[in-house]
């Protein structure tokens, strides 16, 4: 009887508690794990935008930009230095150093993307989406000194 009854306590309690919502339950994301401050930067930086006078977003930019932070963030970070969450174990290299910047055209950073180097693999996309990321990774060159 003992047992019975507590087999009802303990159920009563478990279904009160799964019935509940929690109050801050939303999908885990990889950069959620990544606090530093500069990158949380990144993160709040606008999306670029057409030239002033015009109020849509350019929607190659904007894919572009998607694409970044979907297929190659999670290996070169958000702001391209190879510190991604999968950076580290797939050694991703830092595409903001002038250095590497210098030694690559615009056409081997598109054959790259397209057809995988090392334990990167390749990606298929549109023209105008392998060209937006080819002048994404441009715009992150860092500046000398770093």
């Amino acid at each position: 009887m003992v047992s019975i009854l507590l087999w009802a306590l303990s159920s009563a309690f478990v279904g009160a508690s799964c019935s509940r919502a929690a109050a801050d339950l939303r999908e885990w994301k990889p950069d959620d794990h990544d606090r530093s401050e500069e990158n949380q930067k990144g993160r709040a930086a606008p999306t670029r935008t057409q030239p002033s006078g015009s109020a849509s977003a350019n929607p190659m930019v904007t894919l572009a930009e998607v694409t970044w932070r979907t297929q190659c963030a999670p290996c070169h970070g958000l702001l391209g230095r190879g510190d991604g969450p999968q950076g580290a174990l797939l050694h991703a290299p830092d595409l903001t150093l002038p250095e590497w910047q210098a030694k690559v055209t615009d056409a081997q950073i598109a054959q790259i993307i397209v057809t995988g180097k090392n334990r990167m693999p390749k990606f298929e996309f549109q023209p105008d989406v392998l060209s937006g990321l080819v002048a994404r990774i441009r715009a992150a060159r860092a500046p000398k000194g770093r």
